[in-house]
């Protein structure tokens, strides 16, 4: 069954509410219009029945046959002062005996008036009850005819009947003029109520189109500058409080953005700070170990063990401010540098690094025959390499197959790490690309792993090359996809 199509907008809604009750409305006063009427009509017919009386029946008591006088009184099929069309009947002992019709030139003599009517016709007379009222029949011969039976002088029953064409014609004509009138009426309506209702609802399309454009907006960092506010219309309308409404709740989220980028600059730049400073007294902790580690004289095996531990640690903290001073300046948009580099060269490279850390997982490389070059910073990019295979060798057990592939298609090229290892924890997904997550939190504090920000480098400075990074893992499976483009 086809379904009707439902009117989505509000201005369509508003504009199909009002055309239905306007047709109601027309088809509510065009019924009255027609039932009004035809009852004054109907009344006319009835009236001009009263005042005919049962001459014209009478006059067919003697089959309806013409004298050669013209006595009224006397005459029997009297068509004369009888509308054309007049219906006269008699009947005796409920039984039609006599039947005739004036017909339409009531000048010429009428030789035989009497019509042929069939048992219903008769049945439907006969059942017209003596009531001083009149009442409608149908006649199959002479259709709709208002008749009003009377009892005679001789103990018949005399029926007068006046056609109902004429009124019918009147209400066809009626109903077809009330529907056109009616139909042009709705047209020019539905038209003009879409203009008004359109012209009515422009404060609402503004507030939808100022709506849209916030929508558009990078709202989840930066400095973000708020379109120009909807027009506010009569305040006292309801169109007015939504548009008055939306531009306050305009303003309290520019405030908050004002405000969380004024908080997440001074973030940054403590960040920045932070990590900067640290670099020296890192370093310097980092050296004076060395340098303890390096002295001829005796030293007791603990203090070797702790100094080894120092230096260790340093060197972990040191990678760790470099790490933090990187994304504090990815964040505040400093440019990397835009050269060629031979993407395929860092991946060999990267490759062969990670086998000589990881001896105990295989590796493998599946590389076009062509040389593929991107345009970036190569420091940077070795470093999201870097990144990504130290995550597979620490995350995935000795004996995991690690394969690096290259692909390009001429404008976009993907770098794919894929493991067979356990795979990320469902509840890591999410957020795996974000700063301080770490899949096995009690691993890294037990073996002094990295900070969680291997990944967030990987991705921060993917999205710095114009690209983006994807992860698909299940256990048995897991792809760090990294999409670059060639120019």
């Amino acid at each position: 069954m086809r379904r009707v199509p439902r009117a989505h907008t509000l201005r369509a809604r508003l504009t199909a509410g009002l055309v239905v009750l306007l047709a109601v409305s027309c088809a509510a006063v065009g019924v009255a219009a027609v039932v009004e009427v035809a009852g004054f009509l109907t009344g006319r017919i009835d009236q001009q029945l009263t005042d005919v009386g049962t001459r014209f029946p009478a006059s067919l008591e003697h089959g309806g046959k013409l004298p050669n006088d013209h006595d009224s009184d006397n005459v029997h099929g009297d068509t004369r002062r009888q509308a054309a069309g007049t219906f006269g009947a008699r009947l005796v002992g409920g039984t039609v005996t006599n039947t005739g019709v004036v017909p339409a030139d009531t000048d010429t003599a009428a030789t035989d008036l009497d019509v042929d009517l069939t048992g219903h016709d008769k049945a439907e007379l006969a059942a017209v009850p003596v009531d001083g009222r009149a009442h409608t029949v149908h006649l199959s011969t002479l259709r709709t005819y208002r008749v009003l039976a009377a009892r005679g002088l001789d103990g018949d029953v005399l029926i007068t009947g006046l056609p109902m064409e004429p009124v019918e014609a009147v209400m066809h004509r009626l109903e077809l003029v009330a529907g056109v009138v009616f139909g042009v009426a709705l047209a020019i309506a539905g038209v003009v109520g879409a203009l008004w209702v359109r012209w009515s609802l422009r404060p609402l399309s503004r507030v939808a189109a100022t709506a849209t454009r916030v929508s558009e907006l990078p709202l989840a960092s930066g400095e973000v500058a708020l379109p120009p506010r909807a027009p506010e219309s009569d305040p006292r309308s309801e169109v007015g409080q939504v548009a008055g409404a939306f531009n306050r709740m305009l303003g309290h989220v520019e405030d908050a953005l004002t405000k969380r980028h004024a908080s997440e600059e001074r973030l940054r730049s403590f960040a920045a700070d932070a990590s900067h400073e640290l670099r020296t007294p890192v370093a310097s902790i980092r050296g004076h170990a060395e340098l303890a580690l390096l002295h001829p004289d005796p030293v007791p095996p603990k203090v070797t063990r702790a100094l080894e531990r120092i230096e260790a640690e340093s060197a972990r903290m040191g990678v760790m401010v470099d790490e933090m001073l990187l994304l504090a300046r990815l964040d505040a948009g400093r440019p990397l540098e835009s050269l060629p580099v031979d993407l395929t060269r860092l991946v060999l490279d990267a490759v062969t690094d990670a086998r000589a850390v990881g001896p105990g997982h295989r590796w493998a490389l599946e590389l076009p025959e062509e040389p593929v070059t991107v345009t970036g910073d190569a420091h940077r990019l070795q470093q999201v390499l870097a990144n990504l295979l130290a995550n597979a060798r620490s995350h995935t057990p000795v004996g995991t197959k690690v394969t690096v592939s290259l692909e390009t298609d001429g404008t976009t090229v993907e770098l794919k790490v894929h493991d067979d290892g356990p795979g990320v924890p469902a509840d890591v997904r999410p957020g795996v690309f974000e700063r301080f997550t770490r899949a096995d939190r009690r691993r890294a504090e037990g073996t002094g792993g990295g900070a969680g920000l291997g990944l967030s480098i990987v991705a921060a400075v993917t999205e710095a090359h114009g690209g983006g990074v994807q992860l698909e893992s299940r256990p048995g499976s897991t792809t760090f996809t990294v999409r670059l483009s060639t120019g």
